[in-house]
């Protein structure tokens, strides 16, 4: 996974360009991308501190958990709709999801998708 670059880094490259560096000037010494020069002094103006953000997790699943009644009366009386079906459901209301995205909803509500027919209960041992 990857790591931020640390702090007395970012200081010192700002302070670079605080004294008069260009950007690309500034990077190519410090041995940084020019862009993340941009970002880091972005990030300093408007927060006053150049310090990274939070890296990795989950950014997005707040948008379909806010959704949560509508996804699960999309998969309907005996929930056993497919990803699709449900997706289509859901477009009909304007709401637009992507597969993967209902896919790791029904993993973290624990909805399984396997569809198998039933079978008779054997009469010498349980079936699984």
């Amino acid at each position: 996974m990857s790591r931020a670059l640390s702090v007395d880094l970012r200081v010192r490259v700002l302070g670079a360009v605080a004294a008069g560096a260009p950007h690309r000037e500034a990077a190519e010494r410090f041995g940084v991308s020019a862009a993340s020069v941009s970002r880091w002094r972005k990030r300093d103006r408007e927060q006053g501190d150049p310090r990274p953000g939070r890296l990795g997790g989950d950014r997005r699943s707040d948008r379909i958990e806010a959704h949560r009644e509508a996804v699960m009366a999309a998969l309907g009386p005996g929930r056993d709709a497919t990803i699709e079906e449900v997706r289509a459901s859901l477009a009909k209301q304007g709401l637009v999801f992507g597969y993967g995205t209902i896919q790791r909803f029904f993993a973290r509500h624990a909805i399984t998708r396997k569809k198998r027919p039933r079978t008779r209960p054997n009469r010498i041992a349980p079936t699984s």
